[in-house]
């Protein structure tokens, strides 16, 4: 799958219009002959690409799966996501035995950069940086109106998106919610990206705020959502975020978090579990259970905590002041 992306194979597909020969693509796309009927019939093995015979030769489409998901022109598309996984995450996981002795993170090994400069390797330029927030934006087109609206945030009108990127979550939410306003809180670098490329000028409800959120005054508002946030960091550094965010709550405020979340009994979600793993050898982050969020959340002043899972990748937790 990963290879098939890189190389374009789903989207020649599609742009053809029609069923094409394991040859036909190989000359389109610059590949050998026989590796691409290898790889063609290992993607019809994985259901991602449609085979039949025509005059002797087997010709090849895309499935609904691989058109929805893993063409760049689908609003749908996760190829953003699949091509992280490729070129980053496949090659950290190369060195996750080392990572499970060592208890630390291997992307200075995988790339020979420090997981403390891993953020600031993915913004080195404006590729890079464009890349990782195609990322970041693909996975809220499944599951975006999920996590907004798992809970009721009605009430909640002056919104802050702390580490909102492409401001995919603030687009869900006033979709949800008419009446609120949205403000993305990031690095200046990371707006100006998210206004080139990802957040229209007529979302007049989605406003920009620059600052890191470790360093810098966060505005008052309603209701502060962090979005695969807390995964990134240590219980000390989650637990310094999560009070900064509280002293500037006014009572009635809260904070939703959205993460992937572990069970309580470890018997999975197996998507959570692995994804713990990716944690550990990228960042300095887990995934963890609803009780440790509660936890957290608790300690760091919030009060009336609730969990609601959506029976999508990423679930959420509500907590007041």
């Amino acid at each position: 799958m990963f290879t098939a992306c890189e190389l374009g194979v789903f989207d020649l597909l599609l742009e053809d219009g029609g069923p094409l020969s394991a040859n036909t693509v190989a000359e389109r796309l610059g590949t050998s002959a026989d590796g691409m009927d290898r790889l063609l019939t290992a993607c019809v093995g994985l259901q991602l690409l449609e085979v039949k015979e025509h005059q002797g030769e087997a010709l090849y489409s895309n499935t609904d799966l691989s058109q929805i998901y893993l063409t760049k022109a689908s609003p749908r598309t996760l190829y953003y996501s699949v091509a992280y996984y490729s070129q980053t995450i496949y090659h950290c996981f190369a060195y996750l035995t080392d990572a499970i002795r060592e208890g630390k993170s291997q992307y200075e090994k995988a790339f020979g950069i420090s997981s403390q400069g891993l953020f600031e390797a993915l913004y080195r330029s404006e590729e890079e940086m464009l890349k990782f927030m195609q990322l970041m934006n693909s996975i809220w087109n499944i599951c975006g109106k999920d996590v907004v609206t798992a809970f009721d945030l009605s009430t909640f009108t002056n919104i802050f998106d702390l580490g909102g990127c492409t401001g995919a979550i603030a687009k869900a939410c006033i979709s949800a919610y008419p009446q609120s306003n949205v403000t993305i809180y990031d690095l200046p670098k990371v707006l100006e990206m998210a206004g080139k490329h990802f957040v229209s000028p007529v979302e007049k409800r989605i406003t920009f705020h620059e600052g890191d959120f470790f360093k810098d005054p966060i505005p008052d508002a309603d209701l502060y959502i962090l979005a695969r946030i807390i995964h990134d960091w240590t219980e000390d550094r989650c637990l310094e975020l999560l009070t900064r965010v509280n002293k500037v709550c006014k009572p009635g405020s809260g904070v939703l978090l959205i993460e992937a979340l572990l069970n309580e009994d470890r018997r999975g979600p197996i998507t959570a579990q692995l994804y713990s793993l990716n944690m550990l050898v990228q960042t300095e982050g887990k995934e963890r259970m609803p009780s440790e969020y509660v936890s957290l959340l608790e300690s760091a002043g919030f009060k009336d905590v609730q969990v609601r899972r959506t029976g999508k990748l990423y679930d959420v937790i509500l907590g007041r002041k």
